[in-house]
């Protein structure tokens, strides 16, 4: 019975199903490389200065007003035994200063990516040059001011956003109608600068170079924001609170611009809270994607790879099924084992050679092997060659698959719907129960047995004395 088509057709289906175990092993490994080529693709990163925000120009003028506060005037225990109460005192201090954003704000950001090395791992930094101008309007400044409350006009400052000071490289300028301004780092991240009065600024011009690594975003902080932003970055993958109005991606970098109102940003002009963009959420720009790294394609090579094995198990069976000496589950499992092997290959070889050679030297090497198990282990003789033809078209499909990710899922269901018919194509004249199981099929009835023919009849003695 064991050597019927159907009941190899059932256990070399359960075979493929098990090859689940060692593919899903493989991406685990997979998995661990990944993280540990993120760590240090971050470490590189946080060294060269990380995912930069720039936000600012804000402008900040402090506010003096009148201050209600209780004071302690127990000076001992009363008669009573119980303390005086405290008493209310007015007095003149500082309190929430007015922040005010540019009435009108350009950027322009160019940036030059390079490449840092960490052991084996290469990751993509940029080096950034921001250029721009800003302008404010303060004549609804006293607008803003309660009752009793002053502008201290003279102390008034100026600050400029960062993610990190560290990124801070070249020369940062900083000028107000013409005139060089005092830079100072802000407590915690950006730069400080006092301007004085600010009602006889003028435009405020910026000049900033600073590094980063997977991301930069820009905040939209004028009531009208003008952003550009220019790089060598074949692959950006734009993104944040807003998308570029118009872009232009090369092969040889990108150009995008953004034009952004006041009421599409979620920023008051004037406010008494301090608040400064520091989100990439709030903020526009892009990320420096890596498309399709080899770790994806790994990724997805472990998806598909029950779908290739079983294609792989499929021919075997097809090819061999009429050979007086089936496959033996375990020949099955070591094909299994053998593709399986080949995503590992695929991605220890690409971590020093590239993707494309460690492939295609990694899929020569599975079919050679597979070939050559099917002529001498299996027994294939002069069918060996449409193992082989096979096993070439899978793995070059497997190639197209893994090279675009928008187009996998319709060539793999494709593959499969084509593997499938042609099986079913194959195997329209199986005898899936075999010699042995052909007298008693599960649903044909069992034939009418013939009706007994009656004895013929002896004839009669003749009496005693008759001839």
């Amino acid at each position: 019975m064991l050597r019927s088509a159907g009941w190899r057709f059932l256990i070399v289906g359960l075979l493929a199903l098990f090859m689940v175990i060692p593919l899903f092993l493989v991406g685990a490994v997979i998995g661990d490389r990944a993280d540990y080529a993120r760590e240090a693709i971050d470490e590189v990163g946080a060294e060269w200065g990380g995912a930069q925000v720039l936000a600012g120009p804000q402008l900040v003028i402090p506010v003096e007003g009148e201050v209600t506060r209780l004071v302690d005037t127990a000076s001992g225990v009363s008669t009573s035994g119980l303390l005086p109460p405290p008493r209310e005192v007015t007095e003149r201090a500082r309190v929430e200063p007015l922040y005010i954003f540019p009435d009108s704000f350009e950027l322009a950001v160019e940036t030059v990516s390079e490449e840092r090395h960490r052991g084996i791992f290469t990751v993509p930094v940029y080096s950034a040059v921001a250029v721009g101008q800003a302008s404010f309007d303060m004549d609804e400044a006293e607008s803003m001011l309660r009752e009793g409350e002053r502008l201290i006009w003279d102390e008034a400052e100026l600050r400029i956003g960062l993610s990190s000071n560290r990124a801070l490289r070249g020369e940062t300028e900083l000028t107000a109608g013409g005139a060089p301004l005092v830079l100072e780092p802000l407590p915690g991240n950006g730069i400080l600068a006092r301007v004085g009065d600010p009602r006889e600024l003028g435009t405020v011009a910026m000049r900033i170079g600073f590094n980063g690594a997977g991301a930069l975003h820009v905040a939209p902080v004028g009531r009208v924001s003008h952003v550009t932003l220019s790089s060598d970055w074949p692959h950006p993958s734009f993104g944040g609170a807003f998308l570029p109005d118009a872009q232009e991606v090369r092969e040889d970098g990108f150009d995008a611009e953004w034009t952004i109102p006041h009421l599409a940003r979620a920023l008051p002009q004037m406010s008494r809270s301090d608040y400064l963009p520091g989100s990439s959420y709030e903020a526009m720009g892009l990320e420096f994607y890596q498309p399709n790294d080899f770790y994806q394609k790994a990724y997805r090579a472990a998806r598909y790879g029950v779908l290739f094995v079983a294609l792989t198990f499929l021919t075997v069976l097809l090819v061999e099924g009429r050979s007086g000496r089936p496959a033996h589950p375990v020949q099955y499992i070591l094909i299994g084992l053998a593709q399986s092997v080949f995503v590992l290959l695929m991605v220890a070889y690409a971590e020093q050679i590239g993707y494309g050679p460690a492939y295609l030297l990694s899929s020569v090497a599975t079919i050679g092997l597979l070939t050559f198990f099917g002529y001498a282990g299996l027994g294939l003789g002069r069918r060996t060659w449409v193992l082989s033809a096979t096993l070439i078209v899978l793995y070059t499909l497997l190639y197209l698959i893994l090279r675009s990710a928008d187009y996998a899922l319709i060539a793999g269901s494709t593959l499969a719907f084509a593997a499938l018919a042609g099986t079913m194509v194959a195997t329209r004249n199986e005898d899936w129960y075999g010699a042995e199981g052909a007298r008693r099929r599960w649903f044909a009835p069992k034939p009418a047995e013939p009706e007994a023919a009656p004895p013929a009849p002896t004839p009669e003695a003749p009496p005693e004395g008759r001839p």
